[in-house]
């Protein structure tokens, strides 16, 4: 089907898609996290076990997965306010992702493409970083294609 269409509650297509493409983007980044800290070996959990002992290491966790925690809450936030049409979250989403790509290319320029094997964390993997800037870059699009510009300028949504 071609052109832009309207779903049942009134968003355009390209608003339900960005606020899927952002859960699939927290859904993957929580994931990654999870592989990363307690999966793939070795386990970001064994190598802090390894330089701060047991205790150190449950309390770096801890306090990574707090962190985690509050920008997941956040995100999601953002998302279902860029859902009901608030303008201003849009352009929070927008800064976020704008910000991510450039401390993507901020560390590829300083680091290389800095290729790992693939049995380093997930989460240092430059192609998973890029991978999850598109997911950004594509939500991003999404939101000021013209439809969604008009949903987002169809009257005031203020919270």
């Amino acid at each position: 089907m071609h052109g832009t269409g309207t779903a049942r509650t009134g968003r355009p297509r390209e608003v339900e898609t960005a606020f899927t493409l952002s859960l699939v983007t927290i859904a993957v980044n929580v994931a990654a996290w999870v592989l990363g800290a307690f999966v793939l070996s070795p386990t970001g959990f064994d190598e802090l076990r390894g330089e701060m002992g047991q205790r150190g290491a449950v309390v770096q966790i801890l306090t990574s997965a707090g962190f985690l925690l509050v920008v997941t809450t956040l995100r999601l936030v953002f998302a279902f306010r860029v859902r009901a049409g608030r303008n201003w979250a849009r352009f929070v989403v927008t800064l976020i992702g704008v910000l991510g790509m450039f401390f993507l290319l901020a560390s590829m320029s300083m680091d290389g493409l800095g290729w790992q094997t693939v049995t380093e964390d997930v989460g240092d993997l430059p192609l998973f970083d890029m991978f999850l800037s598109l997911l950004d870059a594509g939500v991003i699009v999404l939101l000021f294609l013209p439809a969604a510009n008009a949903y987002f300028s169809a009257g005031s949504r203020t919270d």
